[in-house]
């Protein structure tokens, strides 16, 4: 790991070197910093309310440590149940009922188990051979700095190959090769670990936290400018969401400033799929905005119940849908949703968290998997609760992002799947480093 780590570290620490260097990237730079300064010392600042703005929520202990725990993926989940009105077998009432247990067990009972050769002191001092590592942070910059340049280069090419912005011509989106616009995905990871890096610098005091609320707010910006010109929508919420954990663990946002965000981001998820409905003439103007988000809903768990119904106790695909997220598949997972309850292949079709798990292994499956990603989970939690570090931080709020989205959606796009890997990998080093076992 070390070695891969050391190879990529400096091919992007030399790409962001000579990149930042040039006139372009200076000018950027120069241009950003005199807005940060006129931003920081604007007097229209002084009019948003304090830290100290409802300070009532504060004395909630869920509210400010809690509240981005691994167990609101459950609470999640329930949410998007009580949405569907339309009534669910026994029987996926059972499967549902197992996966919450199994989830609650892997997040909750199986971390207690692990790195407890760790404390507090342990983080701050890093002499004791079996501690947390902490990487360098300027090397995580320019990891970030050179994703998110890959996004955006990649954003151009997918406007070139289709002649135009699909956010001014909503047929275009069609067109967009999965291909091309994977890469432009890379722009949400990449802004989390440039985040990470000005979260370090806040933490050290050597910018102020004005200074790093206002580079948040031009990350988020990049970012959202970037999906929001395909017309992609679920990227938009994960930009928003993975910035405000982010913020949240490090303390950049106030308790209420974050759930005012989370309202906010739920209004923009309804107005977003409302109006791009609209624009497809799926729904007339006088349909409620809510009656989306419950169509949706009916939709995608009358979707699930079919899967729990053909997939008995042990699965019907053996592997082969997660397998399908692999490039070069002749199917997509959710495609072979849409192939499996007999519906057009040519369409995508979301099975939620737990579809993929139905079809490939059962119950079986179930309690496997969503133990496993409560493990993941709870392992990235107990970490940062440690270390409290920017990257450690990052990584788990990439993860707890698409877990939250996927309860729609499903853990199926193989670039997510790769961050879960990426997040595995790196916690199993952790735990057997803090057993005294090195595998870098």
């Amino acid at each position: 790991m070390s070695l891969i780590y050391s190879i990529i570290s400096t091919i992007t620490r030399n790409i962001e070197n000579t990149l930042r260097n040039s006139f372009l990237f200076t000018s950027i730079f120069k241009i950003l910093g005199f807005i940060e300064n006129k931003w920081i010392n604007s007097y229209f600042k002084r009019l948003y309310p304090s830290e100290k703005f409802l300070s009532f929520v504060d004395k909630s202990k869920i509210l400010k440590e809690e509240l981005f725990s691994p167990l609101i993926v459950l609470f999640t989940f329930t949410l998007f149940l009580l949405l569907a009105t339309d009534p669910i077998s026994k029987d996926l009432q059972n499967t549902i009922v197992i996966a919450f247990i199994s989830f609650f067990i892997g997040s909750i009972i199986f971390p207690r188990f692990i790195l407890n050769n760790q404390n507090t002191e342990d983080s701050k001092n890093r002499d004791n051979d079996n501690s947390i590592p902490l990487f360098n942070t300027k090397d995580i910059y320019s990891i970030g700095f050179c994703l998110s340049l890959i996004g955006i280069i990649f954003l151009f090419i997918s406007i070139a190959s289709v002649g135009g912005l699909p956010i001014l011509k909503s047929s275009l989106r069609y067109s967009l090769k999965p291909a091309l616009t994977m890469p432009v995905f890379l722009i949400i990871p990449g802004i989390g670990l440039i985040a990470s890096h000005y979260l370090n610098q806040f933490k050290n005091n050597e910018i102020s936290r004005s200074q790093a609320r206002f580079r948040f707010l031009v990350l988020t910006s990049i970012g959202i400018i970037t999906v929001l010109t395909l017309q992609y929508r679920t990227p938009i919420i994960a930009i928003l969401l993975m910035m405000v954990i982010i913020a949240y663990y490090a303390r950049i946002l106030s308790v209420w400033e974050v759930i005012i965000a989370t309202l906010l981001g739920v209004g923009a998820i309804i107005g977003i799929g409302y109006l791009r409905s609209l624009n497809e003439l799926a729904i007339s103007s006088n349909t409620n905005p809510f009656s989306t988000l419950e169509s949706r809903a009916n939709f995608t768990m009358h979707v699930l119940n079919l899967l729990n119904e053909i997939s008995g106790n042990f699965g019907l695909l053996k592997g082969k849908m997660i397998a399908s997220s692999m490039p070069g598949s002749p199917l997509g997972p959710r495609m072979l949703v849409g192939k499996l309850i007999a519906w057009r292949t040519e369409v995508t079709v979301t099975p939620t968290l737990l579809g993929q798990m139905i079809v490939d292994f059962g119950k079986i499956g179930v309690v496997v998997e969503m133990s496993l990603l409560g493990f993941i989970l709870g392992t990235g939690y107990k970490i940062i609760k440690i270390t409290k570090d920017s990257f450690y931080i990052v990584l788990y709020s990439l993860i707890l992002t698409y877990s939250i989205l996927g309860v729609e959606t499903g853990i199926l796009d193989i670039q997510v799947l790769f961050y879960f890997f990426i997040a595995s990998f790196i916690y199993l080093a952790l735990i057997l480093k803090d057993k005294g076992i090195r595998i870098y």
